[in-house]
């Protein structure tokens, strides 16, 4: 089983930053028998979407020709309180990227309030891939025509 922590790519500006949505609810597959009074969407659910959503940024950026591995997070801020029903908006910004890893940051807003923010991810990349099968792979899972 595949998990996706963001519904759809809203906004793409390549190099830069992009934007999704993930409506979070009761029925998620993760929240199954996990809490037995007061279902939250737990912490890493939520790095997990930023740093889902902005690998998707890098790999795009880089014409689908390599494969970045999430190596670092840092400056992690977080609700904890968070329970399903919600929709969040996902931000993620590309700071710097060469051929070797990429620096990003990223946030997660919920009705307009930061709700979660990632001030430093870096990525490696790897390079052995399909790009044909990512750019696929890219256009099946953010919802895009590109």
């Amino acid at each position: 089983m595949r998990f996706l922590y963001y519904d759809a790519v809203t906004h793409l500006d390549k190099g830069k930053s992009i934007i999704g949505v993930k409506t979070f609810s009761l029925s998620e597959e993760f929240l199954r028998g996990h809490y037995k009074k007061v279902a939250l969407v737990p912490a890493v659910i939520m790095i997990e979407a930023m740093a889902q959503l902005l690998g998707w940024l890098i790999i795009y950026s880089h014409d689908f020709r390599l494969s970045p591995i999430m190596s670092l997070i840092e400056d992690v801020t977080l609700s904890p309180q968070l329970r399903p029903g919600f929709k969040a908006e996902i931000h993620g910004q590309i700071l710097s990227t060469s051929k070797r890893d990429s620096l990003g940051k990223a946030q997660i807003y919920v009705e307009g309030q930061l709700t979660a923010s990632l001030d430093r991810i870096i990525y490696s990349h790897f390079e052995q891939v399909t790009p044909e099968a990512l750019a696929q792979l890219f256009r099946y899972y953010s919802g895009l025509k590109q």
